[in-house]
Order: C-alpha cells, then sequence, then structure tokens
C-alpha cells in the first residue's frame, strides 16, 4: 500500500513511477492519496503559506477525510511525506496521526519517500520517531530533492506555489521541483524494493538504496537547517503568543529572506573557516544519522 498527500500532483507522479516495478512483479499495490476535510488553497496566498509555519512546527494534524483501505494487513507501507517549513507537512503528520494509518502499520515494514525542496533531514528525523513510536518497522527511506542551488529553487518553489505552474519562472530560471528525470528515476529505487518484497527480505535494503544513491546529505544543506531549527521554533511560539500574528508572519517572512540572501552565505563562510576543518568526525556522524533508518 502506498499513502501519500499531494496539492501539485507531483508526488502521484513519484508514487507511480516508483510503484510501476512493484506492479510489473506482479504486486498488488493499493495507491491512497489523503484528502484534508479543509484542504489548503493551491495556489497559495503569501499570507495562508507562511500561516501554516507554526502548526508545521508544533505538529498540530488537521482533518482527514476517512481513509478507506482495502485490507487489514499488508506486507509494505510506502508512506510519501513532504517537508513544510522544515518540518513534516501538516498533512504527512496527519496521515501518521490517523486511526486507520496507525491501525496496519504497526509491525509492518515501510519504505518512506520524501518529496522536498531540498531541506529534508529534520522532516524525516520527525517522521522515523513517529514510526518507531507506532511500532513500525522502517526498513528504506528515499529523499528526491530539487538539485538546484538553493536561492535558484527558493525562486522557483516560490513561483510554483503561489503562481500554481509548474513551469520556467521569467522562461530563464529551471522548473521547480523534482525533476521529471529524477521523478522516472525513482523507478530504479522501486524495482529495488521489488525485488526485496518478492523475497521478503528486508535487511540492509537501506544500504542498498544509498549505494544507489537515494538519499544525499549535503554538508552545507544539513548545517543551514540544523542551524535554522531552533529559530523556528522560537518564531512559531512568538507568533503563536500573538492576539494578531498577521505583522509578525510578515516580519517571518522577511526573517527568510535575510537569512537566505545574507546570512546564509556568511554561516557558511565562517563554518567553512573556523568550524568544519575541527569537526570531520562529528559532521560524519551527523550526517550518517540522516542517512539511516535506525537511529
Amino acid at each position: 500500500m502506498a499513502i501519500y498527500y499531494s496539492q501539485t500532483g507531483q508526488f502521484r507522479h513519484i508514487i507511480d513511477s516508483f510503484t510501476a516495478p512493484l506492479i510489473a512483479a506482479g504486486a498488488r499495490v493499493e495507491k491512497v492519496q489523503v484528502q484534508l476535510v479543509n484542504d489548503f488553497p493551491f495556489p497559495w496566498t503569501g499570507r495562508d503559506f507562511y500561516a501554516v509555519m507554526p502548526d508545521c512546527v508544533f505538529e498540530v494534524p488537521a482533518q482527514l477525510v476517512p481513509i478507506k483501505l482495502e485490507q487489514q494487513q499488508y506486507d509494505l507501507i510506502i508512506l510519501g511525506y513532504q517537508p513544510w517549513f522544515l518540518w513534516p507537512s501538516i498533512p504527512s503528520n496527519s496521515i501518521l496521526n490517523s486511526p486507520e494509518f496507525k491501525a496496519i502499520v504497526k509491525d509492518t515494514p515501510v519504505v518512506t519517500i520524501g518529496e522536498a525542496r531540498n531541506m529534508w533531514l529534520n522532516a524525516y528525523a520527525r517522521i522515523r520517531q513517529k514510526l518507531k513510536d507506532s511500532g513500525a518497522k522502517l526498513v528504506g527511506n528515499i529523499a528526491l530533492v530539487d538539485k538546484h542551488v538553493n536561492v535558484v529553487s527558493f525562486v522557483t518553489i516560490f513561483h510554483w506555489m503561489l503562481g500554481g505552474k509548474k513551469d520556467r519562472y521569467l522562461n530563464l530560471f529551471p522548473k521547480p521541483g523534482v525533476s521529471d528525470e529524477d521523478i522516472a528515476h525513482a523507478s530504479v529505487y522501486g524495482a529495488t524494493v521489488a525485488a526485496r518484497l518478492a523475497e521478503n527480505n528486508w535487511e540492509n535494503l537501506q544500504t542498498e538504496l544509498l549505494s544507489q544513491k537515494a538519499v544525499i546529505v549535503k554538508y552545507p544543506l544539513m548545517l543551514l537547517e540544523t542551524t535554522a531549527i531552533p529559530t523556528y521554533v522560537k518564531w512559531a511560539k512568538f507568533i503563536n503568543n500573538r492576539a494578531y500574528p498577521g505583522p509578525w508572519l510578515v516580519a517571518f517572512k522577511y526573517y527568510i529572506y535575510v537569512a537566505l540572501f545574507l546570512g546564509a552565505p556568511v554561516l557558511l563562510t565562517l563554518d567553512a573557516l573556523f568550524i568544519k576543518p575541527f569537526s570531520s568526525k562529528k559532521n560524519k556522524l551527523k550526517t550518517e544519522n540522516f542517512l539511516q533508518v535506525n537511529q
């Protein structure tokens, strides 16, 4: 069973590509695209986009349309998720908290597929912990991202989210989101999982997926994300405590701009000069943590 939420349709294409080898091998794949009772707008307005940040950080679930599953038990669950503001998206968190999902995930092998702009580490860590708490057996993780440089993907994702079209902004920038080539390449990972499903052997699946570069952790993005996490928590707490959060959401928006275009280059430069050369062992351990399915 493959369960996921998709606002733009991109995740549906990812799931179709990933599951195609399983279906070709004879597996019956039930695809479940969840829906929210009160769904988020697409395209987004700027106000609506930033307004979800506190609920993402505090992992507040939304009400799902009841999930109708064909089976009470599955040989494998494929869970699709996306990060919003560095945390699991509200729909992803809602799936993990739904009674229907909790009823079937215990003691079941799970493969997670993340769809992100480029920062997915904290969201994955939170998803991994929630699956562990639910008694699931996380056996594999795949991270699909926009591979363009940070500033470029920042511009293009806003063009997509606020404009509603996955096309080239100003006919100069690349298309936003996970590339069509990487979506098609998800079938390679699906073939690996299909072979393990046929054998009912999940041992070291993640090692095999890593050899296929299903997950790549980039140090600069890891540094920026792990540095930003405490600041996002402070912003979320501060905004939630305001009687009129609107102006502070605007302030948070401009904080992100300043952090990306000014703060990030300074942080990366200082780190490269004074910290990274002396912390290779620590950085290796941090990287390894995000590559694995077990903490």
